[in-house]
């Protein structure tokens, strides 16, 4: 089995409209070819945080049964790519009429506001039926930070010229993918979750297999592993962004939301069930 378990497509009636629509809104940003810096990339942050709490809220049954379907992988990314590609065009249209001073702020403004109010309600409904637990979450996000930033300092001073390229875009796929390994870690070890996605229940069993897992636990293998991964990538990337920049932050930016969304997900799912 290679695709994650929980992976269900909408049917065709919706699945169609959705491509549609989001062919739209591809085609149009195309056209408009607007700059991708590494402010840009931050500014989408929030939507990637946006569409994790879309799935958390399916995950906790709070849509009705006639859309819920629409919140499932990978239905929640094509509805969230929709949602923030829209404000994006509209942040370009904007900045070029004068009423904003770059398309960026829109960016990031609607997506902190999204965002804000849909973890909220993820948040008040479990405060209302009592599994709110956020130790291990904070726990994990605090950890991310830690590593992101040493695996950070350690690439800057034995290749400087891959972390002054990447720059801030570099910093994110770090941490995204960080914060994925974390969690996933201490879902694994510590809250006995369980891994949908093959390969990443693989290295899992990998590790919990090592003579190490009997004082450390086996997580500390894909942690390991995402980190490598985030900071290979980045070294194979520093040329395509010297010389194609617009394109290169572009698929950095999906590299780190398949880090990034994975591994909130993981944290807000962990505080709110």
């Amino acid at each position: 089995m290679v695709l994650p378990e929980g992976f269900v497509l909408p049917p065709w009636y919706l699945l169609v409209p959705i491509l549609a629509v989001l062919g739209g809104v591809l085609a149009l940003l195309w056209e408009l070819e607007p700059p991708v810096t590494d402010r840009t990339v931050v500014a989408f942050v929030p939507w990637m945080l946006f569409g994790a709490t879309l799935h958390v809220l399916y995950r906790t049954g709070a849509y009705p049964e006639t859309v819920e379907v629409l919140f499932t992988s990978p239905g929640v990314y094509l509805i969230t790519a929709i949602v923030a590609g829209a404000a994006w065009i509209l942040g370009i249209f904007l900045q070029e009429g004068g009423l904003q001073p770059t398309s960026e702020r829109v960016v990031g403004i609607t997506g902190t506001g999204f965002f804000a109010v849909f973890a909220m309600l993820a948040i008040g409904r479990s405060w209302g039926a009592g599994t709110f637990e956020p130790f291990w979450p904070v726990i994990a996000v605090v950890a991310s930070g830690i590593v992101t930033a040493l695996a950070w300092l350690a690439l800057g001073l034995w290749f400087t010229d891959v972390a002054a390229t990447t720059g801030a875009t570099g910093a994110l796929v770090v941490f995204g993918h960080t914060l994925d390994g974390i969690s996933t870690a201490i879902g694994y070890d510590v809250l006995g979750a369980g891994e949908e996605v093959p390969l990443s229940r693989m290295i899992l069993e990998t590790g919990s297999a090592l003579p190490t897992a009997e004082y450390i636990g086996g997580g500390w293998l894909f942690v390991l592993v995402k980190v490598g991964l985030a900071l290979a990538i980045l070294g194979l990337f520093r040329e395509y962004v010297e010389e194609a920049p617009r394109q290169a932050r572009t698929i950095l930016a999906l590299v780190a939301a398949i880090g990034l969304g994975p591994g909130v997900h993981n944290t807000l799912l962990f505080v709110v069930a």
